[in-house]
């Protein structure tokens, strides 16, 4: 087993734990690589009027995938005394997506990553602005475009 599925799983039982939704949502943790997380968001019990992923899932999706991407690197930040909160999102919808989709949240510029840390270990609260996006599976084109801030607190 690699640290990243055992990470993965970890990741996947907390959602499964904490959010119930993301159990009804079919929601799976595909992957933990070089600091990018992509989840699994399926069609059939996320489906629409139009036979398309639900705006509400996929809204749910992609700020899932940001506070699974904040979750992960505290715990490799050696932070588990914060909680997570997502305070504001902006999302978009360019595109319908017609099969599963993937949610994916790339890791923001070191120096913002290290600013924030920087700042919770001095005040006990920070926030972090993090960019999502859905892509239809086997994909590159972004359906859903997403920016979550996200605060931090002990």
């Amino acid at each position: 087993m690699t640290m990243t599925d055992s990470t993965s799983r970890l990741l996947e039982a907390v959602l499964h734990n904490d959010i119930p939704l993301t159990r009804e949502m079919g929601v799976k943790v595909i992957s933990w690589q070089n600091h990018s997380l992509r989840l699994h968001l399926p069609l059939e019990p996320n489906i629409n009027h139009k036979s398309t992923l639900f705006g509400g899932s996929l809204y749910c999706g992609a700020v899932l995938a940001g506070w699974g991407w904040l979750y992960l690197r505290l715990k490799e930040a050696g932070i588990d005394d914060g909680h997570i909160v997502i305070q504001q999102g902006q999302i978009s919808y360019p595109l319908p997506v017609r099969r599963d989709g993937v949610a994916i949240c790339d890791a923001p510029d070191d120096a913002i990553w290290e600013r924030f840390v920087r700042m919770y270990r001095r005040r006990g609260r920070a926030r972090l602005s993090l960019a999502s996006r859905i892509v239809a599976e086997d994909s590159d084109e972004s359906a859903v475009e997403f920016v979550g801030q996200y605060v931090l607190h002990r």
